[in-house]
């Protein structure tokens, strides 16, 4: 008698599997510290994975999104406008 093979829950990481971590390391852009460091705080559901993963990346966009103060703005629009009106000289043939 043959018997068939356990598949494997396709909703859950193996961290014994290299094959699965490498593929999901990959589709997430993470190192392999950082996926254990996730996986042992979050769980084994990919999918609880995948949103933490997009929350992390989601917060870190918010704390880069600086907008200078409208100081620098200022004074960048000036420099601007000062570089435009300069005359330039008539060519001489």
């Amino acid at each position: 008698m043959r018997r068939s093979t356990p598949k494997p829950i396709r909703n859950k990481l193996d961290l014994t599997d290299g094959v699965q971590m490498r593929l999901l390391r990959k589709r997430l852009g993470l190192s392999d510290a950082e996926l254990t460091a996730i996986a042992e705080r979050i769980g084994n559901s990919i999918s609880a994975i995948s949103k933490e993963v997009a929350k992390q990346r989601a917060s870190t966009l918010t704390k880069q999104a600086h907008v200078p103060p409208t100081a620098v703005i200022a004074s960048a629009g000036a420099t601007e406008q000062a570089a435009a009106e300069i005359p330039t000289p008539a060519p001489t043939s």
